[in-house]
């Protein structure tokens, strides 16, 4: 079986890793080919948008947007700050591509000439992907089955669309495939100068990255342990501390994080991750949805869906490849930390709600280590082959199949990257030029797809999802309410004054504002999205009306005024999220899987927000007066059939609750907490379901407390 797993079909002679001389520069030279073959597919489906768009160049995606953004201000001397004077926030989703972006912002690249460097920079950065993914595949296998991978990856439409986007795809491909190459290179001798630098490198660039470095670096730690006795004890360690490097890169990377924002998490995983994206961590619900987006994963790479990443059962043939190079002993170190770093990949990916969208974008810079293990599994197929001669015609054959799905779906992606490019132009793009012309220069704007107004529009800007605006993305996250409070909990000075904004995801629709009149109306202008769908029925944004309206804040603080007299100790709005946690507000569920989201309600001059209960609330009142008998108040809109609550006071029975409910926004309601129940000067008090477990529920809208004396 041994002798099935080693002898090349081209030549019956056994594969080596790292064959150097004459035979390693012949092998070279097909990659440089397949290298100038991406950048003309690259560099093609630019072409093609250019045409679709009058010969101009726009990003197909507003996050490429986002990116210039941090990149020209990183260029002008303002570290990771969206509008210049900002907090340093974690928006930009690759810190490594917004340096490299700096750089040519700071040496003359600006505006349109910003965004053609950024692509062309990663449709580089894909050929040189491309010919690393040759020369990788000739290492792990040998020459025929190399070059059928590189060409594979070469003539892949999701990663030229990807490596044309402007994002860091294309720098993120590089990194994966170059790490591994540089790991065979350097295996044989068991000094691994340079795997670490790149494993560095790919850390910095993607979460992700990070994850397949650290695997690596554990191939790397068993490679030097099995070779200790050849290098000797001190050079080991030298050695092993060395290839740390990614893990302490990856650490650095997360403290910056934690120092500059307060949480080690980027904000587009606070925006966007499954963990964050509700106001309540259910783990059933993760499950199930983390779950689903595996179950869909799984049906496009094993080509049943209509997204065209693959052939028919190709998931099935890439597992074949791995338990094919699995056999060769030399190999096994670094099959099984691909794994494991691809694995670890795709479960973290998993967890994002928009693991899916912008044509797999996260997941195609790992796409080039899924064409190798599916020409491993050929390759491995075709040893049990007796005759080298049918051996050959029988890989030349299938690989020729695999290769002409990927061919004939060429022009299709190319179209379809033309197409987001032409409605990121009739949208985002439309709308920041509107905005420069239109509105005062000195204007603060509330917007949600924020890349292309800021990068473009001039304004200083407020993201409401919360990527380049820290703070945010939970707000956003916790509905309508929420975001209204953070919003106005602005300094006055950078309250926005006009939203220009949409009412369909992702983050909440902008009717509550409307309806309250917080935004007025009529709006000062609004805009039908005209680029067409693609044949599947897709467009680039998520939005078919985009509105600029001026806001108006003359009733920001009216809320917050107490609706009864007395001497008001304590204050607890609902729906600020600063408010409740300096409260410990918790919602108590009266099931699991409920979520409070927020909402926004006026009742004549006064504006608040509130959370949905279905159940109880906990919280924290302080400045109480010890002895003394207190009065809590609260604002609260009654639904259903349930009026009464238990309450309890620093764990002690305060009685029953009762809140009738009325045809109005909503109502104050009053409840006396007896004096020998205030034994100091904080109180803990839980608002619970009278009885628990069965419905129905005290259903409720919960506006805030006051506490009283």
């Amino acid at each position: 079986m041994a002798q099935l797993v080693d002898v090349s079909p081209d030549t019956g002679e056994l594969p080596r890793i790292g064959t150097p001389g004459r035979r390693w520069g012949l092998r070279r030279a097909p990659a440089l080919w397949i290298g100038a073959l991406a950048l003309v597919v690259g560099f093609g489906f630019v072409l093609v948008s250019l045409a679709f768009n009058s010969g101009r160049l726009f990003g197909p995606l507003d996050d490429v947007y986002i990116h210039l953004q941090y990149g020209s201000q990183l260029g002008a001397g303002h570290f990771f700050r969206f509008n210049t004077g900002d907090d340093i926030s974690a928006g930009a989703s690759s810190m490594l591509y917004a340096f490299v972006l700096g750089a040519a912002y700071a040496i003359g690249f600006h505006y349109t000439l910003l965004l053609a460097f950024a692509i062309g920079f990663n449709v580089c950065c894909f050929a040189v992907a491309s010919a690393f993914t040759c020369l990788l595949a000739t290492r792990l296998l040998h020459r025929t089955p190399g070059i059928w991978a590189g060409l594979l990856v070469a003539l892949s439409g999701p990663l030229a669309w990807g490596a044309a986007s402007g994002m860091e795809v294309g720098l993120v491909m590089m990194l994966v495939t170059g790490l591994l190459l540089t790991f065979v290179t350097e295996q044989d001798a068991a000094r691994f100068r340079w795997t670490p630098v790149v494993g560095a490198l790919l850390a910095l660039v993607r979460p992700e990255g990070l994850i397949l470095a650290c695997a690596l670096t554990c191939a790397v730690l068993w490679t030097l342990w099995i070779r200790r006795r050849l290098a000797g004890p001190a050079r080991t360690v030298r050695r092993a501390v060395w290839s740390l490097l990614p893990g302490v890169v990856g650490v650095a990377q997360l403290t910056f994080y934690k120092l500059a924002t307060g949480t080690f998490s980027a904000n587009g995983i606070q925006s966007k991750s499954l963990l964050h994206d509700q106001p309540e961590f259910y783990v059933s619900q993760f499950v199930d949805r983390a779950g689903t987006t595996l179950r869909n994963l799984l049906g496009i790479f094993l080509g049943f869906s209509g997204q065209e990443f693959t052939f028919p059962g190709g998931l099935l043939v890439c597992l074949g490849g791995v338990a094919y190079l699995m056999l060769n002993r030399r190999l096994r170190p670094l099959v099984l930390a691909t794994l494991a770093g691809l694995g670890g990949a795709v479960l973290s990916l998993s967890t994002l709600d928009s693991a899916l969208v912008h044509e797999l974008r996260y997941f195609q810079p790992f796409l080039p280590l899924f064409v190798i293990f599916v020409v491993a599994g050929f390759t491995g197929a075709a040893q049990l082959i007796a005759r080298a001669r049918t051996r050959r015609l029988a890989l030349h054959s299938v690989l020729a199949v695999v290769l002409a799905f990927s061919v004939v779906s060429l022009p299709i992606w190319s179209v379809r990257y033309a197409r987001a490019a032409a409605a990121i132009r009739d949208s985002d793009v439309s709308y920041a030029a509107y905005l420069k012309g239109n509105l005062p220069p000195e204007a603060n704007i509330a917007i949600k797809d924020v890349g292309a107004v800021a990068y473009l529009g001039g304004h200083h800007v407020v993201d409401l999802l919360g990527l380049g605006t820290n703070g945010f993305a939970e707000a956003a996250n916790n509905e309508i309410g929420s975001l209204y409070e953070a919003v106005r909990h602005l300094p006055p000075e950078r309250r926005p004054d006009y939203f220009a904004t949409y009412d369909t995801g992702p983050g909440p629709s902008m009717k509550p504002l409307r309806d309250v009149g917080v935004l007025e109306q009529p709006a000062l202008a609004s805009f039908d999205v005209h680029a067409p769908e693609d044949s599947r029925g897709f467009l680039m944004v998520p939005f078919r009306v985009f509105s600029v309206t001026k806001a108006d804040w003359s009733l920001v603080d009216n809320g917050d005024a107490a609706p009864v007299p007395g001497d008001v100790r304590d204050h607890l709005n609902v729906a600020y999220l600063t408010d409740e946690k300096a409260h410990d507000y918790a919602f108590l569920p009266a099931q699991d899987g409920l979520q409070p989201f927020t909402s926004l309600a006026r009742d004549g001059d006064v504006i608040d927000s509130g959370r949905h209960i279905l159940g109880g609330e906990e919280f924290t009142l302080h400045n109480a007066v010890p002895g003394r008998a207190a009065t809590l108040t609260a604002r609260i809109a009654m639904h259903g059939t349930v009026p009464e609550a238990s309450v309890l006071v620093n764990g002690k029975p305060a009685g029953r609750w009762l809140r009738d409910g009325k045809d109005s926004t909503w109502e104050t309601y009053t409840f006396t907490i007896p004096a020998e129940l205030v034994d100091s000067d904080t109180l803990h008090i839980e608002i619970r379901q009278p009885r628990p477990v069965l419905n129905p529920y005290p259903d409720y809208v919960s506006y805030g407390y006051w506490l009283t004396q």
